[in-house]
């Protein structure tokens, strides 16, 4: 049975106390050993719906793609906040989860009057907002959110895989299967593996750039 689509009750709550900009935030990628976790932020217009929004995780990816590529085109605005894996090595994964979010609500180019944060709160952000317990499967602003992040983070791992096509990133997007750690285990981690955690920091990393791909156009 398909999952049902996430709803707009907390939304419509929040419009009706006077709350007009409403921002929708998740993360993706935190569960990873290689890639950046990113951040999602998005205000939906609520005079141009985008249907059929649900947790990015239970999306096939074509869906998460027209999903996402919709909810650019008729979102009062999105952002995204990208942190890579030198800075989750250098800080902690929560730490840089948190700064993930922080970075995609700033990078809004309406400031939102209220925030709805899945099962997070956001330090520093100077704006009231609410953490809701599995909020990308009961909040379309979430939803949307999670499915922009993943898309967006989907689209970079794939272009990692086009520079280190050993380790598999097409098919687990940096997280830690079977054949991700057994490639760890023959070829060592690339530049973009978190080097602090476990099945990774065991390796020394070589130290090569790489520049970030634009998946959507950031409005």
């Amino acid at each position: 049975m398909r999952a049902r689509a996430a709803g707009l009750v907390h939304e419509r709550q929040l419009h009706a106390a006077g709350r007009r900009a409403v921002a929708g935030v998740d993360e993706v990628g935190r569960g990873c050993l290689a890639g950046p976790v990113v951040a999602g932020a998005v205000i939906l217009d609520p005079d141009r719906p985008v249907r059929g929004l649900r947790d990015s995780k239970l999306l096939e990816a074509a869906e998460r793609e027209r999903l996402a590529r919709r909810i650019a085109a008729r979102a009062v605005t999105f952002a995204l906040g990208v942190v890579d894996p030198e800075e989750i090595d250098r800080t902690d994964i929560l730490r840089a989860t948190l700064e993930a979010m922080r970075r995609a609500v700033r990078a809004l180019k309406v400031r939102p009057d209220f925030v709805l944060v899945d099962a997070l709160s956001i330090p520093a952000i100077g704006i009231p907002q609410r953490g809701l317990v599995h909020g990308d499967r009961i909040s379309a602003s979430i939803a949307a959110a999670s499915i922009v992040a993943k898309f967006y983070r989907d689209e970079m791992m794939l272009a990692f895989h086009s520079l280190y096509p050993a380790y598999g990133f097409e098919q687990h997007k940096g997280y830690g299967t079977r054949a991700h750690l057994d490639a760890l285990r023959r070829f060592g981690p690339t530049p973009w593996h978190r080097s602090t955690f476990r099945g990774v920091r065991e390796e020394t990393s070589p130290q090569l750039p790489l520049a970030l791909p634009q998946a959507l156009p950031v409005n």
